[in-house]
């Protein structure tokens, strides 16, 4: 129940933002918070706790699941195990989450792909929501193999496409994928150079899924370790120059809105 309280305190933030008396910007329309879904049908208490402490924000649950045999690639989580979202329990999580009308918010690398793949066909009736592109890595044992990933990720992306349950965010691609070393670079790098490295992956996601199934994320703070606010957005815009309106509507607020729920 503890993570319970951390959306009591964002909820309670929201609400002082709503009320004007902190300047006309308005916060947390939806907030995606944490419940172990490896508790199987026993989260439900958890995820129904949740609910009533978001004063009707609360939208769904990011359980994350990036984990990698190298050292130096790090895990999302220090409890992280390999095949967690094949996991029975997991999946009776998943299930209990989504017939409360929650969405899922999913993360992992992409060399574990095909668990993911795996999980949203094994569950089609949650909503779920693959964060930083599919996990890209580029680094450790990944560097200097740009091509063989990005073709074992594109061929998991395609099967990934299929599943209709499935959308894509397009960010926080700073740190894992390794595209530069901002800790010796002179200066961060432009709008341009970030859509440079970034379009490949996400041009790519935007012509698989489609504009409908896809949304531009921040990611802030993390990225900061690399860029700032305005260069990152700029990046995005830089990407999406070629959309139609309507695309460039989904890919920036459209998807969100549905998605999540916030209208």
């Amino acid at each position: 129940m503890r993570p319970v309280g951390e959306t009591e305190f964002v909820a309670g933030l929201a609400a002082m933002s709503d009320s004007g008396g902190y300047g006309s910007t308005r916060v947390a329309a939806g907030i995606v918070g944490y419940a172990d879904l490896t508790l199987g049908d026993r989260v439900e208490p958890v995820l129904e706790a949740h609910i009533r402490a978001g004063g009707g924000r609360f939208r769904g649950v990011r359980h994350s699941a990036g984990w990698d045999a190298s050292e130096v690639i790090g895990n999302s989580r220090p409890d992280m195990r390999p095949h967690l979202y094949r996991l029975p329990e997991l999946r009776a999580g998943l299930a209990r989450l989504a017939a409360l009308g929650l969405s899922f918010d999913a993360w992992l690398y992409h060399p574990q792909l095909a668990d993911f793949v795996d999980l949203a066909r094994a569950v089609p009736a949650a909503s779920i929501i693959m964060g930083h592109v599919g996990g890209i890595l580029g680094y450790g044992p990944y560097k200097g193999k740009k091509d063989e990933v990005f073709a074992v990720w594109k061929t998991a992306m395609t099967e990934l496409a299929a599943c209709p349950n499935v959308v894509v965010k397009l960010g926080g691609m700073m740190r894992r994928l390794a595209a530069f070393d901002y800790g010796t670079v002179p200066a961060p790098p432009s709008s341009e150079e970030l859509a440079g490295y970034w379009r490949p992956y996400m041009a790519t996601c935007i012509e698989l899924f489609g504009a409908e199934r896809c949304m531009f994320e921040s990611n802030f703070p993390v990225e900061k370790v690399g860029t700032g606010y305005a260069a990152l957005w700029n990046a995005f815009k830089r990407i999406a120059a070629d959309a139609s309106p309507d695309e460039k509507h989904a890919l920036f607020s459209g998807t969100a809105h549905r998605v999540y729920r916030l209208d």
